[in-house]
């Protein structure tokens, strides 16, 4: 999808030392592969779009496989909507398959178009929560040397701001006590220390990760031996400062200990602390203080 991150991704794989090229003409792409003659020793990677000349989203997927000598693979980057039209919006740029009407026009045409695409795509990665930096982590993961063990990413997120949406398993740690309702955890996060002692301080917070560290550890192998290769394990709690982020940490802390190299992300940590998000639907306010926020 025009606007997804391919510009990105072709920055972090040339930084990786592939042979990278954008908007080929299709027509020039086994040219390009076969170099001199031969086969490319190095990794090559060929940015292609609605924009390429030649670009048949229907027959690409046999094209590139009609090529001897080469193991192909077609990344797709997707990415949501309302986050596309954000980008456009911030970036002022116009769609290419709209450049007489709204962005959400061309949108909408070019995922029609390239949804045959999508459909034979080995690998998909969704943008929509990525930053540049997350983005070139991904890809580093994915295509760089450290491929002895499954990516592992240990995620917080707030379900304030909805659920992540690259969460292969989610933990819902909305049942602990709030550390926004603690005047001088408020400001604070779970990367702080008297938030992550005050969550040990509760008898279920020990409980509930010895739990989940079990189910992890056993179940992390297992989608390696299916071939699952990028695991996303995400924390939620209301607001994604305190709960969710103390969970997260102290996850990954463990995953290590156990032999894992997890990434940690934290979505929704620099969002700033609102009662009016911590104030769950039903919950009842828990001081005359609260009560008056």
């Amino acid at each position: 999808m025009s606007g997804a991150g391919k510009s990105t991704v072709l920055d972090a794989l040339e930084d990786m030392g592939w042979d990278v090229v954008d908007n080929l003409p299709a027509d020039l792409l086994e040219a390009f592969v076969r170099g001199e003659g031969q086969c490319r020793t190095a990794p090559a990677a060929v940015g292609m779009d609605v924009r390429s000349r030649g670009f048949d989203p229907d027959a690409l997927h046999q094209q590139i496989h009609s090529i001897s000598g080469v193991q192909p693979e077609i990344l797709y980057l997707d990415c949501s909507e309302s986050e596309l039209l954000r980008r456009y919006d911030e970036t002022r740029r116009v769609h290419p398959l709209a450049p007489d009407r709204p962005a959400e026009d061309g949108i909408a045409r070019e995922r029609r178009l390239t949804f045959p695409l999508r459909t034979a795509a080995d690998s998909v990665i969704d943008t929509t929560e990525l930053s540049p930096t997350d983005l070139r982590d991904e890809l580093r993961h994915r295509y760089g040397d450290d491929s002895d063990q499954p990516v592992l990413t240990v995620a917080s997120f707030a379900f304030a701001r909805g659920i992540s949406r690259t969460a292969d398993l989610v933990f819902d740690l909305r049942f602990l006590p709030n550390p926004h309702w603690i005047d001088e955890l408020r400001p604070l996060t779970g990367e702080d220390e008297p938030v992550r002692s005050y969550l040990e301080q509760e008898p279920a917070w020990s409980e509930t990760m010895d739990r989940i560290e079990a189910l992890l550890i056993d179940w992390i192998p297992r989608y390696w031996a299916a071939g699952k290769s990028y695991v996303t394990v995400a924390f939620g709690c209301t607001g994604g400062r305190h709960r969710s982020v103390a969970g997260a940490i102290e996850m990954a802390e463990r995953l290590r200990r156990a032999g894992f190299a997890p990434n940690v992300r934290h979505r929704d940590l620099a969002s700033p602390p609102r009662d009016t998000i911590e104030r769950q639907p039903g919950r009842l306010p828990e001081s005359e203080d609260e009560l008056s926020r």
